[in-house]
């Protein structure tokens, strides 16, 4: 074991848009950075062997396979990366005595509430992307003693996501700029949440050992669309840009109404909440050198 300020900790996805940020904000501890090209989280007897080699005190499992709408074609790929790639990483952290951070999604939940979701509300996914989530969260928390679920939500980040093409805020600026009309969903609420915000409070999070399921996103709340409307606004843009529904919008898998997570088991880890999303996106900006002025 290392000493208390310098864990050693392998990141899985660790290119990927939340994995370039915790490669960033644990700098100064053990490091070791994992991709695609280092390990396939599908393929069991390599991970134990480079798991068992490195032996690390914490591991940080960023990837997924987070296509939503892919996921109603692909089921089996979901099941493949979301759930028995998890299930055997739980399995291989539980026999190395090491703590499992895994991270999980607001789509775990169907929308049925008005009011934010907590750690004890029972999960109702609509979509296969979700099921699958869900299905590793289980795995992960009952065959890892020394395990962190965190759910999130709306994932932005200066990486962008290499499975999506980049992010939402880098689509809606490069749609403006394009000069093409923009619709975007109005009916469905959540938080939107900058990665570099999420590395940070993952970070203070392990640094406890208050194992268990967490929520952790910006706060406040917004719909799609009304995200959207605060990136025009910051960036300076005025676009052909108005709402339109779920129905209207034929996404092929279905989304909850309403995903806002709350941070209740944060709060009992005396952890603070995260900046609200408006600041959140504002530094964001800021870093990609969007923002005008």
């Amino acid at each position: 074991m290392l000493g208390a300020n310098r864990k050693r900790v392998v990141v899985i996805g660790a290119n990927g848009q939340l994995g370039t940020d915790l490669v960033e904000v644990l700098d100064e501890w053990d490091l070791i950075p994992l991709t695609h090209s280092d390990v396939d989280i599908c393929d069991f007897v390599h991970m134990r062997k480079v798991l068992s080699r490195t032996q690390p005190e914490i591991v940080i499992n960023t990837a997924a396979f987070n296509r939503v709408d892919d996921g109603e074609d692909e089921p089996s790929k979901a099941f493949w990366v979301n759930t028995y790639a998890v299930r055997d990483l739980a399995r291989i952290c539980a026999d190395l005595g090491c703590v499992l951070m895994h991270l999980s999604t607001d789509y775990v939940f169907g929308g049925e509430k008005c009011t934010p979701y907590t750690e004890d509300d029972t999960p109702n996914p609509l979509n296969v992307y979700g099921v699958s989530k869900l299905a590793g969260e289980y795995f992960v928390r009952h065959l890892c003693p020394k395990h962190f679920v965190a759910r999130t939500s709306g994932l932005y980040g200066v990486a962008g996501s290499s499975g999506k093409g980049g992010n939402f805020v880098e689509t809606m600026i490069r749609l403006a700029k394009e000069g093409k009309p923009i619709r975007v969903v109005n009916d469905q609420v959540l938080t939107p949440t900058y990665t570099k915000d999420l590395a940070r409070k993952i970070k203070e999070l392990l640094q406890t050992e208050a194992y268990g399921l967490y929520h952790i996103t910006n706060s406040g709340r917004c719909s799609w669309y009304g995200f959207a409307q605060k990136i025009f606004e910051l960036v300076g843009l005025k676009p052909d840009f108005s709402p339109t529904t779920t129905v209207e919008f034929r996404a092929k898998a279905r989304r909850p109404a309403y995903s806002v997570l709350a941070h209740s088991k944060l709060k009992r880890a005396w952890l603070d909440d995260l900046r609200p999303w408006p600041e959140a996106l504002y530094a964001y900006l800021l870093e990609k050198r969007y923002f005008k002025g």
